[in-house]
């Protein structure tokens, strides 16, 4: 009999994924502390390339973490409070078992 994987399993392991890099952590510190950010205003605190900087937010933006909105000329982004929610829970839990 396989087990099956659940759906939380599932979304722990795509957090787990967006929260695998030290600069993406600290974009998550950074924004829940936070209503909102520019993308530029990021680059400005972090020694990153823009580019690369532009990875890490798609990143955490496909886990469903944050969201963007564009705000010409600018990309503002916020923490998805009801994933980032969704995500602690999940962690709390797996790390109590």
């Amino acid at each position: 009999m396989k087990e099956k994987i659940s759906d939380d399993q599932k979304a722990l392991a795509r957090y787990a994924r967006a929260l695998g890099h030290p600069v993406r952590v600290y974009i998550m510190e950074l924004l829940s502390k936070q209503s909102c950010c520019y993308s530029g205003d990021l680059s400005d605190v972090l020694p990153i390339a823009k580019s690369t900087l532009s990875q890490h937010l798609t990143e955490l933006k496909k886990a469903g973490l944050i969201q963007g909105e564009i705000e010409a000329p600018r990309i503002r982004y916020c923490v998805n409070r009801e994933n980032w929610q969704h995500a602690r829970e999940l962690f709390m839990t797996f790390f109590k078992t």
